[in-house]
């Protein structure tokens, strides 16, 4: 057993829907959770900056005494995973658009990513894409905008629901019929999305997959820390507003603490 928290990180709060679904799965983990907000959001920086940043993260979840690191960003995870493990003992653990499911359950052949820049510009995007998508039309949509109105708390928005149309409505005129959503942030907009999509398309996001699979490095590594009753924490920390970050945890059920940290 090892008693030790799980780290997670993320360019702000959308790692919070990484972390809901690792808390459904591993509710007996503490877990420490780092949103980068001050540098949200990393899909517009370049893949030199994205791997400082996410250095800098993991050298403080490291501090804290993580022994698992989750990094839940679809950018960090495609621009910096390789660099980040060939330095680090500890087990890491990536996120990336979920193409796979989406391609193999595909009727119409096309299917739609929506996602950051950096994220669908790097070259473990483009190989995952090459690898699991042969025979299928991908189309790649840059969200630009919508991690900043998620970061602000400006999520039900004429302005919001603007830029998803603008974005959605032409993967829908090419025949998409499976959506993927290539950021963590993009959970938080399902409602208006499932309200501008047809109930035929279906919505693909990686949280309840990254779950299951840090269960099983957890297990393989004799990391998990046991069902013996006692206590488990839950920190959340943000270089951003901390009333942003309490907001969307508003529902978590657990015990938590929230606040702001200079990082």
């Amino acid at each position: 057993m090892n008693k030790g928290p799980i780290g997670i990180f993320d360019s702000g709060i959308g790692g919070t829907s990484i972390w809901r679904e690792i808390n459904k799965v591993l509710p007996y983990e503490s877990t420490i959770y780092l949103a980068d907000s001050r540098n949200a959001p990393y899909g517009e920086k370049s893949k030199e900056q994205i791997l400082q940043l996410s250095i800098k993260n993991v050298e403080f979840l490291l501090q804290e005494g993580c022994k698992l690191i989750v990094v839940a960003c679809n950018t960090a995870t495609t621009n910096a995973i390789k660099e980040l493990r060939a330095s680090y003992s500890v087990p890491l653990i990536g996120i990336e658009p979920a193409i796979k499911p989406a391609a193999l359950n595909s009727k119409t052949k096309t299917v739609g990513v929506l996602a950051t820049k950096g994220t669908l510009s790097s070259a473990l995007f483009n190989n995952t894409s090459e690898m699991h998508a042969s025979g299928i039309k991908v189309l790649d949509q840059v969200g630009t905008g919508l991690v900043e109105q998620i970061e602000k708390g400006e999520i039900n928005t004429s302005k919001t629901k603007e830029l998803l149309r603008n974005y959605l409505d032409p993967m829908l005129s090419q025949g998409m019929d499976q959506l993927v959503l290539g950021c963590t942030h993009y959970p938080y907009l399902l409602p208006l999305i499932k309200e501008i999509l047809p109930e035929n398309i279906k919505i693909i996001d990686s949280g309840e997959g990254v779950a299951r699979h840090t269960k099983n490095v957890l297990q393989l590594n004799d990391l998990l820390s046991g069902s013996d009753g006692e206590s488990r924490s839950h920190q959340f920390f943000t270089n951003g507003d901390v009333e942003v970050l309490k907001f969307f945890l508003r529902d978590v059920s657990v015990p938590y603490s929230a606040q702001f940290l200079s990082f």
